[in-house]
């Protein structure tokens, strides 16, 4: 017959003396909490470190897919790139040069007079120079007709080097035949700032890249 277990009879402070069975359930439950405790402690938090761990595995290896996807398309973007350059540096070459700059600037004038616009500004200002062009603004101020307008850009598009003019703060109004020379009913008066352009040569283009440099670890400098 089964002895029972009184806990009231048990003394916590004499864990020593209790009965066999006592021990037994005792020791049970003590290790079910020891288990229980780990688990929450131990195997709890690092199922979440896991998680995580996972969700990071995830996220690289979409990272490296993307990347490898790029890495498989760099060498024809490379030679698109380089198929890009040397298409720019055929247009490039269209422009005018610097040696042809003057000519091209007489002609540009000489083409406005040809068109019957009568130039009461024509000024060249100083050049600019870019990246790999260099851009030449002249301030004008001409009186003519729409038609003789019209000639004018025509005739500047029919020159032998390929020009481009670009307006820019360009107002065009009626001239008023008391404030001008020119008194003819229906004139008009353009003014503004024109710019054409020009490519660099191999030597300017050096001389460019290299003042670029300097600029860029100046900065770079300064923020030292």
């Amino acid at each position: 017959m089964s002895q029972k277990i009184n806990l009231k009879e048990l003394d916590f402070n004499n864990i020593g003396n209790w009965p066999q069975k006592a021990k037994v359930v005792f020791c049970v439950l003590l290790a079910l909490f020891i288990m229980i405790m780990s688990w929450f402690l131990l195997i709890s938090g690092k199922r979440d470190e896991l998680a995580s761990l996972e969700s990071r595995e995830s996220q690289l290896r979409s990272e490296f897919e993307k990347e490898q996807g790029r890495a498989v398309n760099l060498e024809p973007l490379k030679q698109q790139l380089t198929q890009m350059e040397q298409v720019l540096q055929q247009m490039l070459r269209q422009l005018p040069s610097k040696t042809e700059m003057p000519d091209l600037i007489i002609d540009i004038s000489q083409t406005a007079l040809s068109s019957g616009l009568s130039n009461e500004l024509f000024q060249p200002g100083a050049e600019q120079p870019k990246e790999f062009y260099a851009e030449k603004p002249i301030a004008l101020r001409m009186v003519g007709s729409y038609h003789q307008f019209g000639a004018f850009v025509s005739g500047v598009a029919s020159l032998p080097r390929v020009v481009i003019l670009t307006m820019h703060d360009i107002n065009l109004k009626p001239k008023d035949p008391k404030t001008g020379i020119t008194a003819r009913s229906g004139a008009l008066e353009l003014s503004g700032t024109v710019k054409t352009y020009r490519y660099l040569d191999d030597v300017e283009m050096e001389a460019q890249e290299k003042a670029a440099a300097e600029k860029e670890k100046a900065a770079k400098g300064g923020k030292k």
